[in-house]
Parts: C-alpha cells; structure tokens; sequence
C-alpha cells in the first residue's frame, strides 16, 4: 500500500513540476494538458483524475512559480540595496521575457491573476527589502517612495535597460541602485 501511495505522490509531483517548468517558459495560454502530460511522462486522463481541470493544475503550478520567485527575490537582507537588486535581476534574467509577454496580454482573463499576485508580490518586496530606509519618513511621503520604488524596480525597467539599450547585466543592475538609492535619498 505504501508503495502505491509514494508512486501516487511522485506522479502528482511530476505532473506539477512538468506544468511549473511550462509556466516558467510560456504564456498561460499557450499551456494545453497534453503538454504537461508529454513532461510528466502520463496521460491527460491522469492529469485530469488527480488535479480535476486545468485551471486546478495551472493555479497549483503558479503557487509553485511564486514560491520560486520569492526565494530569488529575497536573497538579500532588508535595506541591502545591492543585495536587493542582485536578487531582483536574478528573477528577471530567467522569466523577465516571459513576465513582458504575459503584461502584453493583460487583458486575457487567464493571465490576470498571475498578474495581479505578481504586482501585489513586487510592492511587498519593495516594501520589505527597503523597509528600513523608508521606515525614515512619515507615512504620506513613505507611500510616494514606494510607489517611486515599484517602478524604479519593475521588470520594465529591467526591460528597457537590458533588452531596448541592450546594457550588460552589470551595468543595468549598477543603473537599477542609482535610481534606487536617488529616490531613497542615499548616499
């Protein structure tokens, strides 16, 4: 019985990993179930008996997603500007491409929960990780700092430094503290 039930948990594994992989590489739309099933190595039937739909799977797989991305995101301390961006730019180099083309198609009703997760997710990292600098100033002027931040930090800016002035990593990332630590009012 054991047996049966460790197989039954890597199958279910398997199929999540197979559709978190797809996540990561296309739009939401473009994922079908024979897909998944192709990576899992199972049949969309079984898809379908352990996850019920594939909007039961894909939401599965996106909390997966973003459980990935907060630990990139989050390698640094709060208030370790660099180290903040570091992260930030290691979340953006691997689905920074996939992240445009999913705000591209913001209006498909299956791309716009990712989507708001994902802003909700990006204010609270500001937040978090340049809490202790924005903890310096009242509440009015706190807020209009972070609202600078989450756009000074947001993947299109990442977007128009690496990609449109096709920057080196190192100089974008140079460029994202500069504007950082301006808004901030650090030295």
């Amino acid at each position: 019985m054991r047996v049966r039930s460790d197989a039954a948990i890597a199958t279910r594994q398997r199929i999540l990993d197979a559709a978190t992989a797809l996540l990561t590489a296309h739009l939401r739309s473009d994922i079908h179930l024979d897909m998944v099933a192709a990576g899992a190595q199972v049949s969309v039937q079984t898809i379908m008996r352990i996850f019920g739909s594939r909007a039961a799977l894909l939401e599965q797989a996106g909390q997966q997603v973003s459980q990935h991305i907060r630990h990139q995101r989050d390698s640094a301390a709060p208030g370790d500007i660099a180290g903040a961006i570091a992260g930030l730019f290691v979340h953006y180099e691997e689905i920074g491409d996939l992240v445009i083309r999913n705000l591209a198609q913001e209006d498909d009703p299956t791309v716009q929960p990712g989507l708001r997760i994902g802003r909700v997710q990006h204010r609270q990292w500001v937040e978090r990780h340049f809490g202790p600098q924005l903890a310096r100033h009242d509440a009015a002027t706190r807020d209009q700092l972070v609202d600078a931040l989450v756009c000074v930090c947001d993947v299109y800016t990442w977007k128009l430094l690496r990609r449109d002035m096709a920057r080196s990593r190192e100089d974008a990332e140079s460029t994202m503290i500069l504007m950082v630590t301006a808004v901030l009012g650090e030295p």
